[in-house]
């Protein structure tokens, strides 16, 4: 199945300016076009792309993710160094979820205070109506 840069934009939930930008920085391989130079793309780019977001979103720069995708078009010999680059944004990562993990418990403190707190306050009197 084919689709258009805005269905496929949709597809992979990304924006269409930005697998136009990807394209242009060399993440992704050039794109099919039709003969109106429209951009199509099929099932078998979702898994890049996926990819290239996700290590993307992860915090990997554009620059290391150029050197990821240059070492992937060289085939098997560089599997040992994609998989470092991997493992390495991998530690990245627990780290950064480690963090959060902290920021969580500091955020879940202060909520149990708060519930504290108004669980010890009396409820307003309610207004007493004239009879």
């Amino acid at each position: 199945m084919t689709y258009t840069i805005k269905e496929f934009a949709q597809k992979v939930n990304l924006s269409a300016p930005t697998l136009r930008y990807y394209e242009k920085e060399g993440l992704l391989p050039a794109s099919k076009r039709l003969n109106n130079s429209h951009r199509i793309y099929n099932d078998s780019d979702i898994p890049w792309v996926t990819l290239i977001s996700c290590l993307r979103s992860t915090g990997m720069s554009v620059s290391d993710l150029k050197h990821y995708v240059k070492l992937c078009e060289q085939g098997d010999k560089t599997v040992q160094e994609r998989k470092q680059i991997i493992l390495h944004q991998k530690q990245k990562i627990e780290m950064q979820l480690q963090e959060i993990k902290k920021h969580l418990e500091l955020i879940n403190l202060k909520l149990n205070m708060y519930d504290d707190i108004i669980s010890k306050q009396v409820p307003p009197r309610e207004a007493v109506s004239s009879r």
